[in-house]
């Protein structure tokens, strides 16, 4: 694991050494871990709205997404 950034005093993203495809970061701290994918883009607006979309029916979506993968 490395650390390549800090930010806001509490969080940090971090490359994990062999970790699985497809590429990304790990955001952890402050109580949060969350994976970021480092592959394809986006207007700002556009992954805002995303992140905002998902937030809001994170639930549902990993009810859905556990459904899908057992």
């Amino acid at each position: 694991m490395s650390t390549k950034y800090q930010f806001l005093d509490k969080y940090r993203i971090e490359l994990r050494d062999g970790d699985h495809l497809p590429p990304h970061v790990q955001l952890p701290g402050g109580g949060v871990d969350v994976v970021i994918s480092t592959q394809g883009k986006a207007p700002a607006k556009v992954v805002q709205e995303a992140l905002a979309c998902v937030a809001a029916n994170q639930a549902d979506l990993l009810k859905e997404w556990m459904k899908w993968h057992r």
